[in-house]
């Protein structure tokens, strides 16, 4: 079956893995759109080869016969004899002729008589409701759907989703316009929210982020969605996603902001490592293969993540053939996407943060540790690197980062990803049994 994307049903969590699968959205033919990689639990990666952001994060990863027993009566025949048997018994049947038709007609009667009403009415049909309040679902809906636009790849190959932002240009995943990485240079389509289907052109695609910035051939003025801020996310929050999950172009779900700040990595290229980490807002929001790419918006109808990966409980996410939803989604940040995007359309390219140390991927505590040097490859901490320069060393194991918790490797990847190059921020780790914090400034690699 032709293979399409999507949120990825092949996600990992961040310090121990959700049941089942997550993984990006995208929809199969036949089935909807936007596919996902495969989310089954995984086996232990291997250590990281190098650099935490430039090199170790560069992808190594189914007739009750009842039986009723015969109840044996008495006959009639025991205290009569000959005729006067035969003379009862037609007695009797003559007796319950009449009485069963004077019933009959009774009953008759009354179902006529006390069953059915003349005249009887349910009322005129109410006015319509011409407006609903701004502030709700439908009444957010109404302003959204006009600047979500379905994607198409390959023709029927794959569907994904995606908004117009500013400029007329649409904001979507990588793993959607390159079928989950299957493709470099795919032949685009956006189908807008009246039908109309224009060509589209790749501006830029970040893999690393997993956003994709596509441009619409032809086709200018286009109602573009307002950003919100997702840093002032918290959990609680309304929210509703907008896309064409399983290819049903328009779809409008509801619910809440589940998690924040929840580490996941979409499985991308199947046994391959993944290259995307990010920590996602997670919602109970219904989305499905194909929603990958919509976007997740706030009761004002601000955009504050792009839908990107869903949980699942089984089915081979390849095919398409996958669990719906169980309540278990996730978006990438929108300040995350904006930078990203920004970057996209103004050089084609996108930069991400790294620190300049290599992590083990065997290591067993709790935090993340710097792996030890060996006989091959690039030695674990840059030379002159962002951590090399913050006094880091191999074997150190990082603990947080600007106060938010690592609980592994992957972790640690999550955290440093989902912010900006050059931003400076406190880590705390433990040198040779001794916790430090010390200020790092961040590098930049070219994703």
């Amino acid at each position: 079956m032709p293979h399409q994307p999507g949120p990825w049903p092949g996600v990992r969590v961040s310090g121990g893995r959700l049941p089942g699968r997550l993984g990006g959205i995208g929809w199969p033919p036949g089935h909807g759109s936007d596919s996902s990689a495969n989310g089954a639990a995984r086996p232990a990666a291997p250590a990281l080869p190098a650099d935490l952001v430039d090199q170790a994060d560069l992808g190594d990863r189914p007739e009750v016969a009842t039986s009723r027993p015969r109840r044996h009566r008495r006959g009639i025949g025991g205290w009569l004899r000959g005729h006067q048997m035969l003379a009862a018994v037609a007695g009797i049947s003559l007796a319950c002729t009449l009485l069963g038709g004077v019933a009959g007609g009774i009953i008759a009667v009354r179902s006529v008589d006390g069953d059915t009403t003349p005249g009887y009415s349910l009322g005129t049909v109410p006015p319509a409701i011409a407006n609903r309040p701004a502030a709700s679902v439908a009444g957010i809906a109404a302003r959204v759907l006009p600047s979500v636009v379905t994607i198409r790849v390959d023709g029927s190959a794959g569907t994904g989703s995606g908004f117009v932002i500013k400029g007329g240009y649409i904001v979507t995943n990588n793993h959607v316009v390159t079928l989950d990485g299957q493709l470099t240079h795919a032949a685009i389509q956006v189908v807008f929210s009246g039908g109309k289907a224009v060509p589209g052109r790749v501006v830029g695609r970040d893999p690393y982020a997993d956003i994709a910035v596509v441009k619409p051939v032809g086709v200018s003025d286009l109602p573009a969605l307002t950003l919100g801020n997702s840093g002032s996310v918290e959990v609680g929050d309304p929210v509703i996603a907008v896309g064409s999950p399983l290819g049903l172009d328009g779809t409008v779900t509801s619910g809440i902001v589940s998690a924040v700040d929840r580490p996941v990595q979409p499985a991308v290229g199947g046994a391959r490592h993944p290259l995307v980490y990010f920590d996602a807002i997670q919602t109970d929001a219904p989305i499905n293969p194909g929603n990958s790419g919509g976007p997740l918006v706030n009761a004002r109808g601000q955009v504050i993540g792009v839908d990107a990966a869903i949980d699942t409980l089984g089915g081979d996410p390849l095919t398409g053939s996958q669990g719906g939803n169980i309540g278990l989604g996730f978006a990438i940040p929108i300040n995350q996407a904006r930078r990203v995007a920004v970057e996209l359309i103004r050089t084609g390219h996108s930069e991400h943060a790294v620190m300049g140390a290599a992590v083990s991927m065997t290591y067993q505590g709790q935090g993340a540790e710097i792996r030890y040097a060996g006989h091959n490859g690039p030695p674990p901490v840059t030379p002159g690197g962002p951590a090399a320069k913050a006094g880091l060393r191999p074997g150190d194991v990082i603990t947080r980062v600007d106060g938010l918790p690592i609980a592994n490797a992957d972790g640690l990847l999550d955290a440093i990803r989902s912010l900006p190059p050059h931003l400076r921020v406190k880590v705390t780790f433990v040198q040779a049994g001794q916790p430090h914090t010390v200020s790092l400034r961040l590098g930049s690699a070219r994703s």
